[in-house]
């Protein structure tokens, strides 16, 4: 196998790896709690605590690794990662556990963005770049299909620690195979000084923000705290895009976010990712407590969704030259929503095989937009600024994921406390409330598609040259391959 390739083995081992962590941990919390005798509180800042530090710190990792070279970043962010797993697994109390996730969090704030960084580095011909991109894609969507499968597994038959401790060889591996292959790569252009102000600014501001979306359905959304907690995050924003647009050496250039290609690019994203946890996080709940699913089954369920974005993200680089980036997006946007219509269909007697349109067609929709908007967003930046670039994509899939638990959530509970107040079962009020928040978010993905269709169709524009190379090479490739088929 040629060196790039195997690259591509190791950046998509770590993203698998970080993907991976959160999710499984979701599922094994029932057992953790019993274990270590968890507070809610302190159960809620196990999982919050990887969250809130990946999201905030993940500007500085992609600015970091363009400065000071990715592999470098790449390294130090797997073995920190790797080492906190491992301590994550041994901890004996909740102080211990919520510490070690925290430095997890840190891990994967410098992992994640080198990852689509070095892709975009070590391939330069469009046409794989495209094929590598597609692969990452597929990776950490079946991290996200898989994660509540194994951690079910896992609580069920063995001790909850393994969760963690998975990590730890997949880790090695990983370096290994970075050590070995990945060259070194960075902002050659740019002098090696940090825009400091630019960081803090950036770090503060993402961190209240993040910290806004976790707490503020237990503290209350008017509530000082996260009153506060919002206006420290507006400030932030403001004070960054100041900074940025005044200081010689910005980390972000603030003309990107005029450009119609990124803004819009990162807004489809973002209502991506809205989704995902949409079809995800509520529909786990779903599974479990309407259904009866076991944790291991309610897992094996979505399976199907990683298979089919792993299938579409592959096809999608032949669909791409057929009728272009704008239409590709949207039509995956399209799908996706129709896809969660159709769990917005479902009631409390739902069979496994039941379940599979919904998950086949949102997972077909979410793989054949992924690769086109990852692309446009990427190319969108200069190839110097590539760490950033996948950190500004990276933080925002975090932030609406966030989101989309925040407000899928509101709107559940609100349609739920009405169901009820009108003597509704408790089950029957679930579903009222879940199905509401499936609808919102079908209207946002259609919303998203929309502007998917708006925003790239200037991307063949604006960058004509990739686009002919792609285009052209992937028309060679379907006519050379034709005959097989």
């Amino acid at each position: 196998m040629q060196r790039r390739w195997w690259i591509l083995v190791a950046v998509s081992l770590a993203t698998f790896m970080t993907y991976l962590d959160n999710n499984v941990t979701n599922v094994a919390i029932p057992t953790i709690q019993r274990n270590l005798h968890l507070s809610i509180a302190g159960l809620e800042w196990v999982v919050s605590s990887y969250i809130l530090v990946f999201a905030s710190l993940m500007l500085f990792g992609g600015r970091m690794a363009d400065l000071y070279g990715r592999r470098r970043l790449f390294l130090i962010g797997l073995s920190v990662f790797t080492l906190a797993s491992l301590a994550a697994g041994l901890s004996g109390n909740g102080t211990e556990l919520i510490a070690a996730r925290l430095v997890q969090g840190l891990g994967a704030a410098l992992l994640v963005p080198t990852t689509l960084a070095i892709i975009m580095a070590t391939f330069t011909d469009s046409r794989e770049r495209t094929s590598a991109i597609g692969t990452w894609t597929a990776i950490g969507a079946l991290a996200i299909a898989v994660g509540p499968l194994i951690g079910g597994y896992i609580s069920q038959h063995f001790h909850w620690g393994w969760i963690f401790f998975i990590n730890v060889p997949i880790g090695i591996v990983t370096a290994a195979i970075g050590i070995r292959t990945i060259v070194e790569s960075r902002d050659e252009t740019a002098t090696r000084r940090l825009d400091i102000p630019g960081l803090v600014s950036s770090a503060v501001a993402l961190f209240a923000l993040t910290y806004g979306l976790i707490e503020g359905h237990d503290k209350g959304w008017t509530s000082g705290v996260i009153t506060a907690a919002f206006g420290v995050a507006a400030v932030g924003a403001a004070a960054f895009l100041l900074i940025e647009s005044r200081t010689e050496n910005p980390m972000v250039a603030t003309r990107l976010f005029r450009s119609r290609v990124f803004g819009g690019g990162t807004t489809v994203m973002m209502l991506w990712a809205f989704g995902i946890l949409g079809i995800y996080f509520f529909t786990s709940i779903y599974l479990q407590t309407i259904l009866g699913f076991s944790p291991t089954k309610a897992g094996l369920a979505f399976v199907p969704l990683a298979i089919c974005v792993a299938a579409s993200a592959s096809f999608a680089p032949r669909v791409v030259p057929l009728i272009g980036t704008h239409r590709t997006v949207g039509l995956g946007m399209a799908v996706m929503a129709v896809g969660l219509y159709l769990f917005a269909r479902l009631g409390g007697g739902a069979t496994f095989a039941g379940l599979m349109p919904g998950f086949v067609v949102f997972g077909s929709g979410a793989g054949l937009m992924n690769v086109p908007v990852t692309n446009a967003v990427l190319h969108s930046m200069p190839p110097e600024r590539s760490g950033v670039a996948s950190a500004l994509m990276n933080a925002s899939r975090e932030l609406a994921g966030l989101l989309g638990i925040t407000v899928i959530g509101a709107v559940l509970r609100s349609r739920e406390s009405t169901a009820l107040h009108h003597g509704a079962s408790a089950s029957a009020a679930f579903l009222d409330g879940y199905h509401e928040g499936l609808l919102v978010t079908v209207a946002l993905l259609a919303a998203g598609a929309v502007i998917g269709y708006v925003a790239l169709r200037t991307f063949q524009q604006e960058h004509p040259a990739r686009s002919r190379v792609a285009s052209s090479r992937s028309r060679s490739d379907m006519a050379a391959s034709a005959p097989e088929h």
